[in-house]
């Protein structure tokens, strides 16, 4: 398939995630351009990042619209519609640590919502699918702590709720007139919400630890667990949430598994394999 080629060197990049980057241009004020990591950029992946998008927005759930696939050099991006004076929730907690249990709050509300919206289950893929292949695929596990999570995955309700598979604060972006957006789709799917409750908390809560987590949100360890705290009383109802956070506690060791088959990082495989092996001992009987 043809594309058109766009020459990098007229755009001015202007965001940056786990993923990708983000490009503006003067000459285009209202759209902005993508491109993947190089490990995340095979046609296939970009494609179906950008047909996610438009069946994501079809379901009726707030997203930017996407344009076309383009080519930039021997990396493949996409076009889509530019929000007005946009920002992450992560970026605003970072630049104001007093609006984290606003951003969290928001989360939670735009979340329910995602949450509660039936899923195309003719287009979108299986999560609870994607888990097994990703815990057959994690390299880093052992054979028992495997056969464990095989084990736990068959108890996890078979739903057809919409997932967005890299759920935490930097991916739901707000416009200037305070509209929230998801961004970032290529991992949506369908299956229990739990899964990407399970994918924040491992975030928050674990993960936050380390400098790379850190610096890929802006946020210190202690904020990222304080939107937890704040995300888990929205999300609830309730200011008493352990018994909450004992069940999400549950999904972690599939969620490493998930993120690494997703976006494989082998210098930390050894910290995976820590991370894993210590939530089964502990929560798995």
């Amino acid at each position: 398939m043809n594309y058109q080629d766009i020459d990098i060197s007229t755009w001015t990049q202007v965001g940056e995630g786990g993923i990708g980057k983000t490009y503006a241009n003067a000459e285009n004020p209202d759209i902005l351009l993508k491109v993947n990591n190089p490990d995340m950029n095979g046609e296939d992946k970009v494609r179906r990042e950008f047909e996610t998008a438009q069946h994501v927005l079809a379901l009726g759930l707030p997203t930017p619209r996407m344009y076309n696939m383009v080519r930039v050099g021997d990396l493949f991006g996409m076009t889509f519609e530019r929000i007005k004076d946009k920002r992450s929730l992560s970026r605003i907690c970072a630049d104001d640590e007093s609006r984290i249990s606003e951003a969290a709050s928001l989360l939670a509300a735009e979340g329910k919502k995602l949450h509660a919206t039936a899923c195309d289950t003719d287009f979108f893929p299986c999560r609870k699918a994607v888990n097994l292949t990703a815990i057959d695929a994690a390299t880093f596990v052992n054979d028992e702590d495997k056969a464990k999570m095989r084990a736990f995955l068959e108890t996890v309700p078979d739903e057809t709720a919409c997932v967005h598979g890299d759920f935490q604060p930097g991916n739901m972006i707000v416009s200037g007139e305070g509209k929230p957006y998801w961004i970032d789709l290529g991992w949506f799917s369908y299956g229990t919400p739990m899964f990407d409750l399970g994918h924040l908390y491992l975030l928050c809560q674990v993960y936050s630890q380390f400098p790379k987590t850190q610096e890929l949100f802006h946020l210190t360890q202690e904020q990222m667990k304080a939107f937890w705290e704040h995300f888990a009383v929205a999300y609830t109802g309730s200011s008493d949430h352990a018994a909450f956070d004992a069940q999400i506690a549950k999904y972690v060791p599939l969620e490493v598994c998930y993120l690494s088959y997703q976006h494989p990082y082998p210098a930390a495989y050894q910290m995976f394999a820590a991370v894993v092996h210590s939530f089964v001992e502990k929560l798995y009987r």
